[in-house]
């Protein structure tokens, strides 16, 4: 396994442990004058962790031409696991609309379909494209500013982690349909 894998492989740990800690309440801090969860910072942490080691193992497989079926299947799939867990939570604690949540997850599950369906057509993995990773990074920053509750923003009254999960959304949409559209090919022999 090379360190890519090992990176993809420790994001997919850090997903049970970042379930924990949010699950927990371990009372508040005083942060930029707002109270801030000490559960929610250290997910924060974990989550901020695990989305760069999600940068990590990409660069690292490109540059040293590392990159394998396992990393193109698992990376994106650590991805959603990450995200899916922490917009999960987001709708218990009232912060992000079920039906967004909703639509960001039928996305997920849908691009997990059709990676399926590629691989039984062809033998390949697809990999990620550019709209896929801008919709992991604008979900990404969005949830990191959930979890610290717009510290940064929040004296501005900007609504910061708002404004980027609605960029994520639409991201999410775009990019399933670039997906689908570019690989509309797998689907041919059931119109026939």
């Amino acid at each position: 396994m090379n360190l890519p894998n090992k990176l993809t492989v420790f994001r997919m740990i850090l997903i049970p442990v970042f379930m924990l800690v949010l699950a927990l309440d371990w009372g508040t801090l005083q942060v930029a004058g707002a109270q801030l969860p000490v559960t929610h910072l250290v997910a924060a942490i974990i989550f901020i962790v695990a989305s760069l080691t999600d940068l990590a193992d990409g660069k690292i497989a490109r540059k040293y031409k590392l990159v394998t079926n396992f990393g193109k299947f698992a990376d994106p799939l650590a991805d959603k696991l990450l995200v899916m867990t922490a917009l999960i939570f987001f709708v218990q604690f009232g912060w992000v609309p079920a039906w967004m949540v909703a639509i960001i997850v039928i996305r997920e599950l849908a691009i997990t379909g059709l990676r399926t369906l590629i691989v039984e057509n062809n033998g390949k993995v697809l990999a990620a494209a550019m709209p896929g990773k801008i919709k992991t990074a604008s979900q990404m920053v969005a949830i990191s500013f959930f979890l610290l509750h717009d510290i940064v923003f929040a004296m501005a009254n900007i609504p910061f982690a708002m404004i980027m999960i609605w960029i994520a959304l639409l991201a999410t949409i775009y990019s399933g349909i670039d997906y689908f559209y570019k690989n509309r090919d797998v689907f041919s022999d059931g119109f026939k």
